[in-house]
């Protein structure tokens, strides 16, 4: 306790100057010496807590933001300043240092400490604190780190700072960087012979420092010959160096230095080339220094893919990135047209196997600009006709005819220029012969967008089961054209994206259905109502409730994507989902439909499937069942699933416990809110 009563004697004058400032009344000083002397008590037992400290520096940074408050609000202006207005965030620090002495091991309280000492502006402290973390930590270093981008970027950041320094120490003895060699020393030649002494020594010095300067930044610069280079680190510092505040001359040296360093160590990489090639296009530049620089960096790019081996895809993808990036940008529309065009030309130049990438760059980039650039694009593509036309051509070559990526800008260009009937036809056609990546979207792609149910949109009810209706039949469509992919291992995962659609929409076929069946007692249906249900084979004599009716719809729906397609574990999990909201929807939704589900979903995941069926049960106060069912199911799963399934069920017993308990609570009446 005396290491108590030492730090309750350390707060008196502090907190006598609170009271003094009318800060603080008598007795809020008292309350705080009682909340700090417990807070000491709890610090100094035998194994102290790190959150005993943490709660303890939470509390003074509360504090101290109450006093600021209380501070602006009673003075005007500036005060004179006294002990209370560092005192409290002084001891922030203290206690932070108190508990770094018993949790020296621990990163992240070293990074609150950094972080609270940067808010407070301690600049000081936090380098001295950023100093001890590093040589207790050195694995977070650069050398046990080599491949980390950010550590890089910092790195050369706080080289240029140094840099940044000198120059600012320039300023201050006078000394222009840019011409010490110039006219530094004809300055020095006019001056009387003590002067040109003392300039010529500065001036040799700031030459030393330049030199200095340079080959520290250029040092960082350096890709470690340990770690492979990354283009990623190359773009990072680029953007670092072209954007940080130092002289041009400076900027450009290392620039070139980087760039120097780019083409050595990555001299075949797509991504370096690009760089290499668009190093001149700064985010300032305008005018004609745009247009030349831009021309030139186009220019050394398509260069480059005229040379390159025809089979490497890379570099054309990197060069219509170029092209695409910058027809986005806010440029003239003549440039735009020039890059179309040369992007064209070099997809359709005869010495060369198609690349699929620029043919279908070329097609998509016509799609979009089509009307905008018309009189900058060339007489062969610059109307609809024609860029369909291209589109088909492109698409029948023998090189790309099975690319997915230009049948996908093919059928962009249908569905934008041709009628809808030639858009299906192209999309049936794409299905039958696409291979390879991108076959998957290809399949998707006359179900994009999806269209939002949820809401009406202003269309009736009979309208939207129409669409739904269409949805539904082309979705069972698609899903019986398995064999017309060639990859097994693409199908699986269309027909697992087929299946979750198809599922959402059966889904909302039948709530529709239930607000179509579900007419007020003595209300006439409207005709196409009467007419739909007739089609369905219900003339109104079943006896059984609408309800009951819904809930037969919906265990056939469930035993027909079960008996007539493969379904995975997470269709199953989507399908249990929906039958799950619908039984709290519709009363008359029993489980039954959720416990077919089950059976079938616990097939493909024991574990999960397990859990939803049992947490339904015991939300719907049957514990007992739920507990059976559990117990069965860890007979039947290995090891690491039983415990996975433990881990999970004691997870959900535990969370319907609380919300049991905050139910009780809430519905007490003795319970004061």
């Amino acid at each position: 306790m005396e290491r108590v009563q030492f730090q309750q004697e350390q707060m008196l004058t502090e907190l006598k100057d609170l009271v003094r400032k009318g800060l603080f009344t008598q007795k809020e000083i008292k309350q705080i010496m009682q909340k700090r002397t417990s807070f000491e008590t709890t610090l100094v037992r035998r194994i102290p807590k790190k959150g005993d400290f943490l709660r303890y520096i939470a509390y003074e940074m509360g504090l101290e933001a109450l006093r600021r408050k209380r501070a602006a609000r009673l003075f005007d202006g500036p005060q004179p300043q006294s002990v209370s207005d560092y005192a409290l965030v002084r001891r922030q620090f203290h206690v932070f240092e108190r508990a770094l002495k018993k949790f020296k091991g621990d990163v992240g309280l070293w990074i609150q400490y950094i972080q609270v000492a940067k808010k407070e502006g301690a600049k000081t402290l936090v380098g001295r604190i950023t100093a001890r973390a590093m040589q207790l930590h050195p694995n977070r270093g650069i050398r046990l780190n080599p491949e980390s981008t950010e550590m890089w970027r910092e790195y050369v950041k706080m080289e240029l700072g140094f840099v940044e320094s000198l120059r600012r120490r320039w300023g201050v003895l006078g000394i222009d960087v840019e011409d010490t060699k110039g006219k530094g020393k004809q300055r020095a030649r006019e001056a009387d012979e003590d002067e040109e002494m003392e300039v010529e020594k500065i001036q040799v010095d700031a030459e030393d420092e330049g030199d200095e300067a340079r080959l520290r930044v250029g040092r960082s610069c350096r890709v470690p010959s340990s770690t492979l280079p990354k283009i990623e680190l190359f773009i990072s510092l680029q953007d670092l160096l072209a954007t940080y505040p130092c002289p041009a001359s400076l900027r450009d040296t290392l620039l070139d230095h980087l760039f120097t360093l780019l083409h050595e160590t990555l001299p075949a990489d797509p991504a370096a080339i690009r760089l290499f090639a668009t190093r001149r296009l700064l985010p300032d530049l305008e005018g004609e220094a745009l247009v030349d620089t831009l021309k030139d960096a186009n220019e050394r790019l398509s260069s480059a893919v005229r040379d390159q081996n025809a089979a490497d895809e890379r570099l054309a993808s990197a060069y219509a990135s170029f092209v695409r990036d910058w027809c986005q940008k806010d440029i003239d529309d003549s440039l735009k047209g020039y890059l179309i065009t040369s992007l064209q030309l070099l997809a359709q130049r005869k010495s060369a196997t198609p690349s699929p990438a620029l043919l279908a760059e070329t097609i998509t980039l016509l799609t979009a600009y089509q009307d905008s650039l018309h009189e900058y694009l060339p007489p062969t593509s610059n109307t609809p006709e024609r860029v369909l036309r291209l589109a088909r051509k492109f698409t029948g070559k023998d090189n790309t005819k099975h690319s997915a990526q230009v049948w996908l800008a093919r059928l962009d260009a249908e569905k934008q220029f041709a009628t809808g009937e030639d858009a299906k036809r192209a999309w049936d056609e794409a299905r039958g012969v696409v291979v390879g990546t991108g076959t998957d979207t290809v399949w998707l792609w006359g179900l994009d967008p999806e269209p939002d149910w949820e809401t009406s949109n202003g269309r009736g009810t009979g309208s939207m089961e129409t669409e739904v209706g269409e949805r539904v039949r082309l979705l069972e469509r698609l899903l019986g054209e398995g064999h017309r992919m060639q990859d097994a291992t693409a199908w699986s995962a269309v027909q697992e994206t087929l299946l979750m659609r198809y599922a959402k929409a059966t889904d909302i076929e039948l709530k529709i259905r239930l607000r179509l069946e579900t007419v007020e007692e003595g209300e006439v249906p409207p005709a196409g109502i009467r007419k739909r249900k007739r089609a369905r084979g219900d003339t109104g004599s079943d006896a059984r409730s609408p309800s009951m009716a819904y809930v037969d719809a919906r265990a056939a729906r469930v035993r027909h994507v079960g008996a007539a397609y493969l379904m995975t574990a997470r269709v199953w999990r989507e399908v249990f989902a929906q039958e799950e909201a619908a039984s709290e929807e519709v009363p008359a939704c029993s489980g039954r439909v959720l416990e077919t589900i089950f059976e079938q979903w616990r097939r493909k995941d024991g574990v999960h499937a397990t859990v939803a069926w049992a947490r339904w049960l015991l939300a719907h106060g049957k514990a007992k069942a739920a507990t059976d069912i559990v117990m069965r199911a860890r007979s039947s799963l290995s090891d690491v699933e039983r415990i996975e399934l433990e881990h999970l069920w004691k997870k959900e017993v535990d969370e319907d416990v609380e919300a049991t308990s905050r139910d009780d609570l809430e519905m007490d009446p003795r319970v004061s809110l």
